[in-house]
């Protein structure tokens, strides 16, 4: 059992919390059950340590027999080392140290893709992971970062996708221009989500959603720029009804998404 916040285990893991610490060592924390469930599940081989409280462990019993399964020691502490190795107010007594691993743009984009979210100068985590989660949820095949969005493995990115980081590849650090060419290479039209862009309900009507898309999107205060927009095929906005002045560029994406899924599906 480790007792103390103060521990040499507990430290090292909080300190995941800092990107550069992330960068040098290649690990990133998974805080809740929900989300350490999906990665036992999903990406077992990918855990480098186990940390639960008893009583979380009795509480999410499922845990234990998937870290049996993967093989994985599980490492009690007690309800203020938790604490002390989250990043959030409420881990609800399960930390987890896992290893990195984003995917080549070649490997997201292999085989004949259909649905790809491609995120440029995304800054906040809770959007990056909440545009992660409805691109899984809608059957996206892959999800790919430029290098000017925030870290994928920064603890509010992984804790807003609820799991779904580790369901779908997505590739980091790549140019939009090399992002949006090499969507074109895998037979996708790149579509700006754009507050000037054609009525999505339009492209509903027309059929060209059923197309194999790539979406873009952009900054949450400014958009794509001109120069930006300039790599897309078309440009289309949701349109707002309301009086609302803007949508949540989550919200957005979302919608986005869930027009090509019903599109493609139909």
């Amino acid at each position: 059992m480790i007792e103390s916040p103060r521990n040499a285990r507990v430290k090292e893991v909080r300190k995941l919390s800092q990107k550069s610490e992330r960068q040098e060592t290649g690990l990133f924390v998974i805080e809740g059950p929900q989300a350490v469930r999906e990665a036992l599940v999903s990406r077992p081989e990918l855990i480098e340590e186990l940390f639960v409280t008893p009583t979380a462990l009795e509480r999410h019993s499922e845990l234990r027999g998937l870290a049996e399964e993967a093989q994985l020691e599980v490492d009690f502490a007690s309800e203020e080392a938790i604490d002390a190795m989250a990043d959030t107010r409420a881990p609800q007594g399960v930390i987890a140290v896992c290893r990195q691993f984003p995917a080549s743009i070649r490997d997201a984009l292999s085989g004949s893709p259909k649905l790809v979210a491609i995120l440029e100068e995304v800054r906040d985590p809770g959007n990056l992971g909440t545009i992660i989660r409805a691109a899984d949820a809608a059957g996206a095949d892959a999800v790919i970062l430029t290098g000017r969005t925030v870290d994928l493995y920064n603890s509010k990115v992984v804790r807003s996708s609820t799991g779904s980081i580790f369901h779908l590849p997505i590739a980091v650090e790549v140019t939009l221009d090399v992002a949006t060419s090499r969507a074109r290479d895998a037979g996708l039209r790149v579509v700006a989500a754009d507050i000037d862009g054609s009525d999505l309900l339009s492209a509903r009507e027309s059929g060209e959603l059923a197309q194999p898309t790539a979406w873009l999107f952009g900054n949450e205060a400014r958009g794509l720029d001109a120069e930006q927009l300039a790599y897309a095929d078309a440009t289309m906005s949701v349109p707002i009804y309301g009086q609302a002045e803007s949508m949540n560029l989550a919200t957005a994406a979302s919608v986005c998404l869930y027009e090509s899924a019903f599109a493609q599906r139909a």
